[in-house]
């Protein structure tokens, strides 16, 4: 080997140890220490990276809940409490108890009740459609039924019925991340607070018209005429807007106004059949 040779090698591998070195003392002079809870706490999320928990993905939220002094505002809603117990535990923390949440359509204007009175050509996204006018239908505020809502969802929750052209959600997939209520351009979908056996009790509509308008546009609209509110007892119901609404905190499922409501905006689901009149007349009597 060449002497020429030799030392264009030996300088080379001087130079390259020489960076080595320097390159090491700015990443130690630089480097970000991160505690090693964040990957533990990752860890235990579900991945889905929904977004539901308001960060852009599960390490930020597991990076912000171990630098939090508290879990004040921080909560993953796909995990639920028994994720946030174990979060707790990790971290020496007592995780608070939040209600169970589950997504619900203010809207039940299907073709039966609100007739489409034009027809839409364009690209098939609610988005683009609000964005140019008010809809295939006379009412302005109610689902345009494109699925914005459905390609948001990633837990397969929610789904288009093909003949009410409004979505449905499934109670039991619902995780309630957020994303649909997001998708939505008229912020017709609402996370309520889940009760047992799945039972709601709610206002499916959100036209906020007077009622001849509104009631021209949707055969079941709400008419904000507050007869609901008159016959709680409970102060759960207020009128604002035109439109009437069912505090789910306050609501104690006593359905009178569902019975009351003269256009049946207000939905009651997952509750046993109602009993005849004459029947539950006799054992009142008997009571």
């Amino acid at each position: 080997m060449s002497p020429t040779i030799l030392i264009t090698i030996i300088s080379l591998s001087l130079l390259a140890f020489l960076a080595a070195v320097i390159l090491y003392f700015i990443a130690q002079k630089f480097k970000v220490y991160e505690d090693p809870r964040i990957d533990e706490v990752q860890a235990l999320l579900p991945a889905a990276n929904c977004g539901g928990c308001g960060f852009a993905g599960c390490r930020q939220f597991a990076e912000a809940i171990v630098k939090s002094d508290s879990f004040d505002g921080l909560n993953c809603p796909v995990g639920g409490a028994s994720v946030m117990e174990e979060i707790a535990i990790l971290l020496g923390r007592t995780a608070p108890v939040t209600d169970l949440k589950v997504a619900v359509l203010k809207c039940n204007g299907s073709p039966e009740y609100r007739p489409r009175t034009s027809v839409y050509n364009g690209a098939s996204e609610c988005r683009i459609v609000q964005s140019l006018y008010i809809g295939e239908t006379d009412c302005s505020y109610g689902c345009m039924g494109y699925g914005d809502c459905e390609r948001a969802c990633t837990f397969d929750a929610l789904h288009i019925n093909p003949v009410t052209l409004l979505p449905e959600i499934s109670d039991e997939k619902c995780t309630s991340c957020g994303a649909c209520v997001k998708a939505c351009p008229r912020n017709i979908i609402e996370l309520r607070k889940k009760a047992k056996k799945d039972r709601k009790i709610y206002v499916a509509c959100s036209n906020c018209d007077r009622g001849g308008p509104a009631r021209r546009a949707c055969k079941v609209a709400c008419i904000g005429c507050g007869k609901c509110q008159k016959v709680c007892a409970f102060n759960a119901i207020t009128i604002e807007n035109n439109l009437a609404y069912i505090d789910a905190a306050l609501c104690t499922f006593c359905r009178k106004c569902v019975v009351e409501c003269p256009t049946n905006a207000i939905i009651e689901v997952n509750f046993p059949p109602r009993k005849p009149k004459a029947e539950a007349e006799v054992e009142a009597v008997k009571a």
